[in-house]
């Protein structure tokens, strides 16, 4: 992520201060304000993984399809939901 001074604005947030300390001590960070950097950088990374994982996914269903290849359940936890 690129911090650059002119991306980053003042916020008033009421946080719960256990949390943050926690969260802080987790993440390595110095500052709290460090600590929420890095949490905020996990959810964005969080989030592009599963988007990719994602789309992997479709495209091996879609290939599958396309294939006429079957897929065996090793688990039995294709029709669990």
């Amino acid at each position: 992520m690129n911090n650059t001074a002119s991306q980053r604005r003042n916020k008033h947030v009421i946080l719960n201060q256990a949390k943050l300390k926690k969260a802080q001590k987790v993440l390595g960070a110095k500052t709290e304000t460090e600590a929420i950097e890095r949490a905020l950088d996990s959810v964005i990374d969080e989030d592009e993984r599963n988007r990719r994982a994602w789309t992997a996914h479709e495209r091996f269903l879609r290939a599958a399809a396309r294939d006429d290849l079957q897929i065996h359940d090793a688990f039995g936890r294709l029709g669990a939901e």
